[in-house]
């Protein structure tokens, strides 16, 4: 089967030598082992085996892959069987596709400290979440949800983000019926990013005074905590608690996600044109 184009492996296998002599100062054991894994992903290094034609008896020597949770070759069946066991368990309700991101200056910080402050990350988005959902004013129901987190974007830069796929309603306070959000509108933006920023700085900052985590090449002058405060208003188009919300429509078996249902910089989402 003829490939599409480069893959990782490719960049991998003719710069990645090169970028470990330049930057191998910042790389850590596990980072190596990862573009190592990757670079001899399907290749004799690995050893293979031989597959032949039952019926023909054309024979093909087959690589053996990494197996490495990073690489993605290899998880491109576990990641097909992860979305059809996730479709499985979708109700016949209307979903809403919901984005939370870091600003620059906070990622900074993530990139130096992974483990607590994506722990930080999904412990804000999930009590902004039910706290809002949970709020009469809005919805006042109790609601589920699951949430992937991605660390780069589309371009393969360091962009922390949380995607969270929620459905259009909850179970009532006393557990005895379903309550529906309105049409093509879950929670007001604005409300969300609030909650979500007062939080996430507030655990963000519980971290550095508790030495959980540390900034590195903060200007001078600046405390650890007046840094940490400046950085999500250092630009107006990376706020911090930037969202993005879309439904998520079934069709049959399947779940689309629609365009966005609001313009940026709006308070309330508006429907989306279903296709």
């Amino acid at each position: 089967m003829a490939r599409g184009g480069p893959e990782v492996a490719d960049i991998f296998r003719r710069y990645g030598e090169a970028y470990r002599q330049r930057h191998g100062a910042s790389l850590s054991t596990e980072q190596r082992r990862v573009m190592t894994a990757i670079e001899l992903c399907r290749t004799a290094a690995l050893g293979g085996h031989i597959e032949q034609c039952d019926h023909c008896d054309h024979q093909r020597i087959s690589y053996n892959s990494c197996r490495n949770r990073h690489c993605g070759k290899c998880q491109s069946l576990a990641r097909a069987e992860w979305l059809e066991d996730r479709r499985s368990e979708l109700l016949w309700t209307q979903y809403f596709h919901v984005v939370f991101t870091l600003p620059e200056g906070i990622a900074a910080i993530a990139l130096q400290n992974k483990q607590h402050v994506y722990n930080i990350l999904f412990r804000a988005v999930s009590e902004t979440l039910r706290a809002i959902a949970a709020d009469p004013k809005h919805l006042g129901a109790e609601i589920g949800f699951f949430a992937v987190l991605h660390t780069w974007g589309q371009n393969l830069l360091h962009h922390p983000h949380l995607h969270c796929v929620v459905p259009g309603g909850g179970l009532s306070p006393d557990g005895t019926r379903w309550i529906s959000c309105r049409p093509d509108f879950f929670l007001p933006v604005r409300v969300l990013g609030r909650l979500f920023r007062r939080l996430f700085l507030k655990y963000l900052e519980k971290a550095l005074r508790c030495r959980k985590a540390a900034i590195f090449l903060r200007p001078r002058g600046l405390s650890r905590t007046a840094h940490l405060l400046a950085l999500p208003r250092s630009r107006p188009q990376e706020r911090m608690g930037g969202l993005c919300q879309a439904t998520l429509l079934r069709t049959g078996r399947r779940s689309q996600i629609c365009r966005t249902l609001h313009a940026p910089r709006r308070h309330r989402q508006r429907p989306c044109a279903r296709y």
